[in-house]
């Protein structure tokens, strides 16, 4: 064994000892070092993106509709629009992102093996089939994980939305999930002290708490669940005290740039995705509810994509306008696309067989697509993306150690995207 470790070029004896160290004692030991030289390798590759705005739209999003227009009955009654790229058309209903899409990559070959709404949703968080036994990290998480909080006096990543299926932490510490805030216009509530108690009154309180606590704490503290309440109630003292906290303050901006993003809790929620971004917030995730389109898809549709073009295509132009864009990695999917044909509700059912996802900023290409799918857009016609290979990609932007093995409690190893292989092509 000493033989092995002395010349082995891929595992170094330090690496050696951590990963032995947390196979034994868990998944949460020391993240940065455990893949320092991972990490060193993967920006290497040349990933630019620091943080990740994601915009998930929940519910399966039509992208003959949106990202991947076609001629012919499959289209329905929407029309093709130009872009701000040359040779790159989009569907009637972004005219906005149209304008920015000189920006941004459109993936039009992505494909699942999910086809239900919870399958399909966890599948795309995590790059892995759900099963009942363990629940995966989302890239959130992971990113977390290797990198550290950007801010350590907020978390590090926050979720946008009312997600009931948001797979948080996984099997890492849940000190890694993110922070659910529902109503962006509300920001955080319960965040400021009770009326009437000041500062070294509740410096008093919290203390006596701690002291209370002290036995119980040194006796169970490495225990997860005690860990995990200690560490809630730590963060949440933190962000108390932090000025940052200033970050989810959106009357903070002016009137005109929020009538921009949309005065809805999705366009409110991208300009609060910015403002977290600033502040050091590392990912975070908007949720758009409503794409499930089984009927009525050609009234719900729009009225969707009107909120995701005033959110998106301002986040594009804000970040940009800031010199953020290329730091900032906008990704904009959801759990499987579409039919392309319309059934007898004027609808579209699920369809993952081929679909569409989209990024801007991070380092992608600026009026690019990758892949296409064929004639009615119901087959990929080249460059198959799995959904791993998706998530690989959003990791490789981040310069994330893609072949990094990470054992679980239960000592199974995991990676970042799975088996998923990234897609190189789509960066500059």
């Amino acid at each position: 064994m000493k033989h092995q470790l002395l010349r082995s070029d891929e595992l170094t004896r330090r690496r050696f000892i951590a990963r032995t160290a947390s196979s034994l004692l868990g998944v949460g030991l020391l993240p940065n070092f455990l893949s320092r030289d991972a990490l060193a390798a993967a920006a290497a590759k040349g990933g630019t993106a620091k943080n990740v705005i994601y915009l998930y739209m929940d519910g399966g999003m039509s992208h003959v509709d949106t990202w991947d227009p076609k001629s012919g009955d499959v289209m329905g009654p929407t029309k093709t629009i130009k872009t701000s790229a040359d040779g790159i058309q989009l569907g009637e209903y972004l005219p906005r992102t149209a304008k920015v899409m000189k920006h941004g990559t459109v993936i039009r070959s992505l494909t699942s093996t999910q086809g239900a709404h919870e399958q399909g949703n966890y599948m795309m968080h995590t790059s892995y089939q759900m099963r009942g036994t363990i629940n995966h990290p989302s890239m959130g998480a992971w990113l977390q994980h290797f990198r550290g909080a950007g801010n350590a006096t907020l978390p590090g990543s926050v979720y946008v939305g009312n997600a009931s299926r948001h797979p948080g932490a996984g099997f890492f510490s849940p000190e890694l999930a993110p922070l659910f805030v529902n109503n962006p216009e509300k920001g955080l509530s319960d965040i400021e002290l009770q009326k009437g108690l000041t500062k070294q009154s509740h410096d008093s309180r919290m203390k006596l708490a701690g002291d209370l606590d002290a036995d119980f704490v040194r006796t169970f503290g490495k225990q997860r669940n005690v860990a995990a309440h200690t560490g809630a109630y730590d963060g949440a003292y933190r962000m108390m005290a932090s000025k940052d906290i200033v970050a989810f303050d959106l009357t903070q901006e002016k009137d005109s740039l929020r009538d921009d993003y949309g005065r809805d809790p999705f366009g409110q929620g991208c300009l609060l995705a910015r403002r977290l971004v600033e502040h050091g917030v590392r990912f975070t995730e908007v949720s758009l509810h409503g794409w499930d389109t089984h009927s009525g898809n050609f009234t719900a549709t729009p009225d969707l994509c009107e909120k995701l073009d005033h959110g998106l295509s301002t986040l594009v132009e804000d970040l940009n306008a800031r010199g953020m864009l290329k730091d900032t990695l906008v990704v904009v999917t959801t759990e499987f696309g579409r039919s392309p044909k319309i059934n007898q509700s004027l609808g579209r059912d699920h369809y993952p067989k081929a679909f569409s996802a989209a990024m801007f900023g991070g380092g992608v290409k600026g009026g690019f697509v990758f892949g296409s799918t064929n004639k009615t857009a119901e087959e990929v016609d080249n460059d198959e993306i799995t959904i791993p290979d998706f998530n690989a990609t959003i990791g490789l932007a981040l310069g994330l150690p893609l072949d990094e093995t990470v054992l679980a409690p239960n000592g199974r190893p995991f990676k970042v995207a799975d088996k998923g292989k990234p897609v190189s092509a789509v960066f500059a």
